[in-house]
């Protein structure tokens, strides 16, 4: 069927006037031709029953007869691949198929037929639809001419006008037309009827005719009638454009329906009373007010989807009408309050959108916020102005009004304008709703640069401009006077308390740096802030509703300033507050003092419910953003706070552990309740003991408290239960586990705790079993990467325990290997020694067949022995209790082609590679430029692996490199001069010490590789002296040290430490700074040290390892070492 008979061309025309009928509605509702065009090119995609229609059945038997022929016989050439190359794949035979096919004639001779035949059918359906227009409108004028008083109706036309966009339209004759029947001098019904015939013509026909203007001037007219149907009509039709026309169009009428809305206030100048009456939004004026703005504000808040898509002086005008609309203040409202009030577009916006969210999202985006802040500055800063105003002025009246404010607000929270509810709403609700739109108007101002710029703003009867932290103080001291809900939730977010609101503002302005550093971190804000502190520390009362809440409130701003650079030094080093004692000190001094006293519970002027446990741990959280860094540790720690805490949870602990008998008949209620709280206040004082150890030195506090190992338990259960560590904190709890884990009674305090247990028991499941709870459907993919990802979590929890020496001491030191003969299958590790021996030490077949993925998890006990070996004491102590060296090396030669004879090739594969990297790494000291570390992978090319693999001592030359050459420079000049003795003036003044920190840094910092060796020893022992030599720097008393060589000489050494000895003289012979001999002098010099030293050590009995180590020495030759 190539051609198309006369037949055909009617059925085709037939079935294509059906399709459109189908589509009509779709059409229809289209606001221009292009969307039509693009509903009908997309109708595949939108239609379900796209493939049911006639036309499409009809145009898919026209293609398979055309085409059938063709597509069989590509598909055979495809698949026999005569002379084509084509990829495998089914898809990849489509597209080929496709592809030729299109390049066919037979295609090309159909689609120029489709063509022509569809262009004849199309244009037989217009010249159809053209008769039938002329005949409808030959009948309209019959029947204008017949009927006197008929009105105006759409012409719409059938589903045929749906091809040429004439669905839907109005002639310009009978939109003038409407247009003069809408003038006001005219009859009621006259207006009514032509709005009639208005809201069923297209917005866009409307907006585009040559009488718009004076249609426009007509519909604001009617939007000011008394009469509610004219403008419920227009309302109406406004809605309806702004529901279904692009914004060229309902700019138009927003502008319109706001110049209305201005021109209302502007004329009639409406006012309610400022007594308890108030207004009644029931009135037809009101209602009619209301219902417009309602209009507006609904298109203010969806507008900000769409606008971007379109020219931006658009969007500016709906901005401009917007701004110019809320601009309008009367001398009268922003004067002193008298018998009556002027009614003002805010407030009814402020009514309905009481939070600004209309606001809130036009200054989201940059897109628009740049305009909106724009227009503000330089138009209509009043708007900004009249809120400060109204900010002020809700100030300084809440202490005259506070119980009437409080009613004010509960209301607020649980009263919305609707048909059902209250009506009447007083001047005080009035002005609190504005109240609160202006607030959230400035609070979003305040995030922005160009909104800060707006300030200092001059108000009415203000002495001074009021700057950015002179509104932060306004809001601070609202906060202290408004503190508490008396009737609703304090934690509901969406709460009209002031304190809600307030705290919305602060909280916002602290997430945001450049915010806080403008308007909270400076010193008048932090004043304000800590001003009821400070009169409470002195004894006075601060003038707070409620105390408790008040402070928690502070409290929580105290810690988001806290938690950041800029504003912990503020509260370090910035002296602008007198203590009680009269002295100028810090913010964190007097926070740490008043923290105390919280603690101690010495605040007279609180009562016990004002100190409450909530206040004290709001405070102690404050101090705990201080004291985990070392620059706040350094500050707080004469204040022993630490100590303090630790007072407070050893009673709080011995409380809860009495727990009362219960009675029968006796009420439990309050008493579990008592319990539940003190529990809770037990473990908040521990998680701040606990965020000691975020430092070394507050790790060392908190080792003296006594409290570590409840500490470490506290933090293991919530680390069971994946529990965030706090809203403030910048790191989780794998960063305290390796701050803990660097001392030997945090190790041991871990293991204690069952941590150590659990990451192994974690680790083994993850590498070996796998998850039990998921059904295997298809089979488990090889993991390409050394670590799989499942694996990741605890290899970084066993890198961040394993971190220190004192770690690896106290969990491996003097534990032995099990070396079992035999491995069950089941059979899990639980500690630190059973990974050593079974994904590490892997020296035997036995240990080799208990792994189901032996070469994955003998990677990753590599991978964790070269990070561990990274730490040098940690090397000696593994290299000299289980010869890992050995061990790697017998894997390497048991790694080859032919392990009898121990000749042959090393067969390279991802073990032997790891292998020999670790064996490179524990063998040779030193940095980058003094040894060359093999990569841990292939490369591509003929040689996928050029390192040379060694299963015997000594290591290849090709990673050792050469000792890199010093060269004398003139900073390393300046520091000998200085340790020659060029600066005697500075040991007269006792600024040694502090001249040579400075001398040092600035070389380490700047040219670190020039410094030499020797130069280094002097400035050693030169630093010693002088140490040695200030009482205040020296930790030990001085002692004379008298010795016998005979009893040197029996002090026998460890193998670790001969372990060490040997590395550092072959470091030091590698550097060219010691001799052949300096083995020798090492060994004495260590015996010598470790005879002074147990003169003054003080006999200790500890389970931990290391100190059982530090009391006695054991002989014995030492390890053969053949580095």
């Amino acid at each position: 069927m190539s051609q198309f008979s006369a037949e055909d061309e009617a059925e085709l025309q037939a079935l294509l006037r059906r399709l459109l009928r189908s589509v009509q509605e779709r059409i229809s509702g289209a606001p221009s031709v292009e969307c039509a065009e693009e509903i009908l090119l997309h109708l595949e995609e939108t239609d379900k029953n796209f493939h049911n229609y006639e036309f499409v059945k009809y145009l898919r038997q026209y293609v398979e007869s055309a085409l059938g022929a063709v597509i069989d016989e590509e598909t055979e050439c495809c698949a026999r691949g005569d002379g084509h190359a084509i990829g495998s794949g089914q898809d990849t035979l489509v597209h080929a198929v496709t592809r030729r096919t299109r390049e066919s004639g037979q295609y090309k001779t159909m689609m120029q037929t489709l063509k022509n035949t569809m262009m004849v059918v199309v244009e037989s359906l217009i010249n159809k639809f053209e008769e039938d227009q002329l005949k409808k409108e030959e009948m309209h004028r019959r029947s204008q001419r017949e009927q006197s008083s008929s009105h105006y109706t759409d012409n719409c036309s059938d589903s045929d006008s749906s091809f040429n966009q004439s669905y839907a339209f109005i002639k310009h004759e009978q939109l003038q037309v409407i247009a003069e029947k809408l003038d006001p001098s005219s009859p009621k019904e006259v207006r009514w009827e032509a709005l009639q015939s208005l809201c069923c013509a297209p917005p866009s026909d409307v907006l585009s005719c040559e009488s718009w203007s004076s249609l426009r001037r007509n519909l604001s007219a009617a939007l000011a009638d008394p009469d509610p149907n004219l403008s419920d009509k227009v309302l109406r039709f406004f809605a309806k454009t702004f529901s279904s026309s692009p914004l060229n169009v309902t700019r138009e009428i927003y502008t319109s329906l706001a110049k209305s809305l201005e021109s209302d206030f502007l004329l009639k100048k409406a006012s309610f009373p400022a007594g308890a009456a108030g207004i009644d939004i029931n009135t037809q004026e009101m209602t009619r007010l209301l219902k417009q703005m309602r209009l507006l504000n609904d298109f203010q808040k969806e507008v900000t989807s769409f606008w971007i898509r379109h020219p931006e002086k658009y969007m500016e005008e709906i901005i401009e009408s917007t701004l110019s609309l809320l601009a309008l203040h009367s001398e009268h409202s922003l004067g002193t309050p008298g018998s009556e009030k002027s009614l003002e577009p805010v407030h009814l916006i402020a009514m309905l959108d009481i939070k600004a969210t209309w606001f809130k999202k036009w200054m989201h985006g940059y897109y628009s916020r740049t305009v909106v802040l724009r227009l503000l500055e330089m138009k209509y800063k009043s708007l900004i102005v009249a809120a400060l105003q109204q900010c002020v002025r809700y100030f300084e009246s809440c202490d005259r009004v506070q119980d009437e404010m409080s009613d004010v607000t509960h209301v607020m929270e649980r009263q919305h304008i609707g048909g059902a509810q209250r009506m009447l709403y007083t001047a005080k609700e009035l002005e609190y709703m504005y109240f609160v739109h202006s607030l959230c108007m400035l609070g979003r101002l305040l995030m922005y640069t160009n909104g800060r710029k707006l300030f200092p703003i001059r108000v009415k009867k203000g002495k001074d401009p009021v700057t950015l932290t002179d509104l932060i103080g306004i809001l601070i001291r609202t906060l202290y006077q408004h503190p508490k809900p008396p009737y609703s939730d304090a934690s509901n977010s969406d709460s009209l308390w002031p304190t809600s609101l307030v705290m919305e503002v602060l909280r916002t302005l602290c997430g945001r740096t450049d915010c806080a550093v403008e308007c909270l971190y400076q010193t008048s804000v932090i004043e304000t802030l800590l001003a009821p502190i400070v009169a409470l520390l002195k004894g006075k009362q601060a003038k707070l509703k409620s105390p408790e809440t008040t402070l928690t409130h502070i409290a929580d701003i105290l810690a988001r300033i806290a938690t950041t650079e800029r504003g912990l030094s503020l509260f370090l080093y910035e002296k602008n507050l007198v203590s009680a004692e009269g002295e100028c000190i810090s913010a964190a001094h007097v926070i740490v003092q008043f923290t105390q006293k919280l603690l101690a519970k010495e605040l007279v002027m609180l009562t016990e419910s004002d100190a409450s446990p909530g206040v004290s741990g709001a405070f102690i959280f404050v101090c705990r953003q201080m004291y985990n860094t070392c620059e706040g540790l350094q500050e707080l720690r004469p204040y022993g706070l630490h100590e303090c805490i630790a007072r407070a949870w050893k009673k709080t602990s011995s409380l809860s552990e009495r727990v009362p008998t219960p009675i029968p008949g006796a009420t439990t209620g309050s008493s579990s309740q008592e319990l539940q709280n003190t529990l809770v206040w037990e473990e908040a004082l521990l998680d701040n003991l606990l965020n000691f150890a975020a430092t070394p030195k507050g790790l060392l506090l908190l080792q003296q408290t006594g409290a570590i190992n409840e500490c470490v338990t506290y933090m293991f259960t919530r680390f069971t239960k994946k529990l965030q560590v706090s809203r403030c904190e910048k790191f989780g709890y794998g960063v305290m586990v390796t701050q803990v884990a660097a001392t030997a009674p945090g190790v041991a305090a871990l293991h204690s705790s069952g941590f150590v247990q659990a990451i192994v028991v974690e680790l083994w499941s993850a590498l070996e079993c796998g998850r039990e709870d998921v059904r295997v459907v298809y089979p488990k993919s090889t993991p390409m990467d050394p670590i799989d990802r499942s694996c990741q979590k605890s290899f970084l929890a066993l890198v961040n325990l394993l971190s220190s020496s004192h770690a690896v001491c106290e969990l491996l030191g003097h534990q032995i290997l099990p070396n079992k003969a035999e491995y069950p299958l089941r059979e899990m590790p639980t500690s630190i020694v059973d990974l050593m021996d079974r994904l590490i030490i892997v020296n035997s077949d036995a240990k080799i067949h208990s792994l189901f993925n032996y070469e994955q998890s003998h990677t990753f006990g590599l991978r964790l022995l070269s990070v561990t070996c990274c730490n040098l004491d940690s090397l000696l102590l593994l290299e000299s209790q289980y010869k890992i060296s050995e061990m790697l090396l017998q894997s390497q030669r048991d790694n080859i082609t032919d392990p009898p004879t121990g000749e042959g090739e090393f067969i390279v594969d991802g073990l032997s590679v790891e292998r020999n990297h670790v064996l490179v790494r524990i063998s040779v000291v030193g940095g980058p430029s003094e040894r060359r570390l093999p990569p841990r992978g292939l490369q591509k090319g003929a040689d996928p692996y050029p390192w040379p693999m060694f299963s015997s001592y000594p290591l290849p030359k090709h990673y050792i490199l050469d000792a890199p050459k010093t060269s004398r420079g003139k900073q390393e000049s300046e520091i000998s001069a200085f340790l020659s003795g060029a600066s005697r003036d500075l040991e007269k003044e006792g600024a040694w010490m502090d001249s040579c920190r400075r001398q040092y840094c600035k070389i380490m910092t700047t040219k670190s590789n020039i410094i030499t060796g020797s130069v280094l020893a002097d400035l050693l022992e030169k630093t010693v002296s002088r140490l040695a030599a200030s009482p205040q720097d020296c930790f030990f008393p001085l002692v004379e040290y008298k010795a016998a060589e005979s009893s040197v000489k029996t002090h026998g050494l460890s193998p670790a430490e001969q372990l060490g000895m040997q590395m550092s003289v072959r470091y030091g012979k590698y550097l060219r700074l010691l001799a052949e001999q300096s083995e020798q002098d090492l060994g004495l010099l260590m015996k010598h040290c470790k005879e002074f030293l147990s003169q003054q050590q003080i006999k200790i009995t500890s389970q931990l390892c290391s100190l059982q180590g530090a009391s006695r020495a054991t002989t014995g030759s030492p390890p053969p070492c053949s580095w």
